[in-house]
């Protein structure tokens, strides 16, 4: 029987690793000899800035590294803390370091710290004085300033697979006593295949899932039904706390790739609602201009980069009319994914040989190069008629490939129709 104050914490809460045995999840990081597992070896930690989705475990990680490094941690999060905060650990950071004992400051989604705010903890950094560990689920290049990135290592979280939620699912149904208490279980597979899969990817969403499904079931057998009925109130849960609820900038996407304005305006105003970092709104329209508009409508990467610029400017409120603009502008325009798709095709092709290229369009600086027939038969477009000739790019083993497949939409249709014609052998 656990203590009632451990009954009452969330399942997630009850179930979080306190060994590095207990940890499921980023063998690229702790698999022997590789960084996280040498520091929790040795008990002797340094800066990093941890950099994954919600639910991938990174204050987990960082309890246990405080835990085998013998460390007195502080957990902060940025959104509630400010320079105050931080400026106490500090001082407690300085006695504990004379005292020859280190000192953690885990500071949560750091990325919602301004330059001021973490050009605060630099100095004590460098010195000693603390060991900084930040969680994002930005990429730091963005967010984290240049001088406290060269201060820190960067570790990239993988995003949990199915394997890995199985295990902590199973985890927490042998470990949990409430759970056990209550005869936690699955009605069937097919119900913990559905949470594993709505989970996308983080344990935590899965957890707290989990949590209200058993206190809706009756007698402790989990239905699919009572899992529908937990993910609606996730939903909801997400929104008032302003968390990651990548459920809605999943729903944003698709409707702008469905050509649907009014329900992509819809889902960038709930976002905004609920406190969604707009700048991370706008990095994802500017990857659909290109994923899904690409070359149907060119301006799209314009305008939203343009919009990316703005937003990181001008910031909140006014910053939701220039979101608003470029999502239904985005929304509207004719799609095609055919540069993402070449693009694919390529690497694929890239990734099996390394081919030859073709001696006649390779560079030639030096003497020796032209002696060998680099650049020799060259021809230059420009020389001929509508500065086109026909010549071959691709190396002979790739000769009549087609990656790029461009479709009738949009100003795409006259970028084919041309292609037809320079190349009547592959655009058919």
């Amino acid at each position: 029987m656990m203590d009632q104050k451990d009954a009452f914490s969330p399942l997630a809460d009850r179930c979080r690793p306190r060994t590095i045995d207990e940890f499921v999840g980023q063998e690229h990081l702790l698999s022997e000899h590789k960084i996280l597992s040498t520091i929790i070896d040795k008990g002797t930690a340094f800066s990093l800035i941890l950099w994954g989705e919600p639910g991938s475990g990174k204050t987990t990680l960082a309890r246990i590294i405080a835990s085998y490094c013998n460390m007195e941690a502080h957990f902060l999060s940025a959104i509630s803390a400010g320079v105050a905060d931080v400026r106490k650990v500090i001082e407690k950071g300085k006695e504990n370091r004379a005292n020859g004992r280190q000192t953690l400051l885990f500071l949560d989604e750091i990325h919602r710290f301004n330059k001021a705010q973490q050009d605060s903890v630099l100095g004590s950094v460098e010195s000693g004085d603390i060991i900084l560990i930040g969680a994002t689920t930005e990429n730091p290049s963005f967010n984290v300033i240049s001088p406290l990135l060269s201060r820190t290592r960067v570790l990239k979280l993988s995003r949990l697979s199915e394997e890995n939620l199985m295990k902590i699912l199973d985890q927490a149904l042998r470990g949990d006593e409430v759970l056990k208490e209550g005869g936690a279980r699955f009605a069937d597979d097919g119900v913990k295949k559905t949470l594993v899969a709505v989970a996308n990817g983080d344990a935590r969403r899965m957890l707290n899932i989990l949590e209200t499904a058993f206190a809706l079931s009756a007698d402790g057998a989990v239905t699919a039904a009572h899992i529908e009925e937990a993910v609606r109130n996730s939903m909801l849960y997400y929104d008032k706390t302003g968390d990651k609820h990548y459920d809605t900038i999943s729903a944003f996407i698709k409707s702008l790739r469905g050509s649907d304005p009014d329900a992509a305006v819809y889902y960038l105003a709930r976002m905004i609602e609920s406190g969604e970092d707009p700048v991370f709104i706008a990095r994802r329209m500017v990857i659909f201009a290109s994923e899904d508009i690409g070359n149907a409508a060119p301006t799209a990467l314009t305008l939203a980069v343009s919009a990316m610029t703005a937003t990181q400017n001008i910031g909140l409120p006014e910053a939701r009319i220039v979101l608003s603009q470029c999502a239904t502008f985005l929304a509207s325009a004719p799609k095609s994914n055919a540069s993402y798709l070449a693009i694919d095709a390529a690497l694929a092709a890239a990734k099996q040989s390394n081919y030859e290229i073709p001696l006649h369009i390779r560079n030639a600086p030096t003497k020796l190069m032209k002696e060998l027939g680099y650049h020799k038969g060259y021809k230059y477009p420009h020389d001929f008629n509508r500065h086109f000739v026909k010549d071959q790019y691709l190396p002979d083993e790739l000769k009549g490939e087609v990656f790029y497949k461009p479709t009738e939409e949009g100003s795409e249709k006259a970028l084919w129709d041309r292609l037809k014609t320079l190349w009547p052998e592959r655009y058919k």
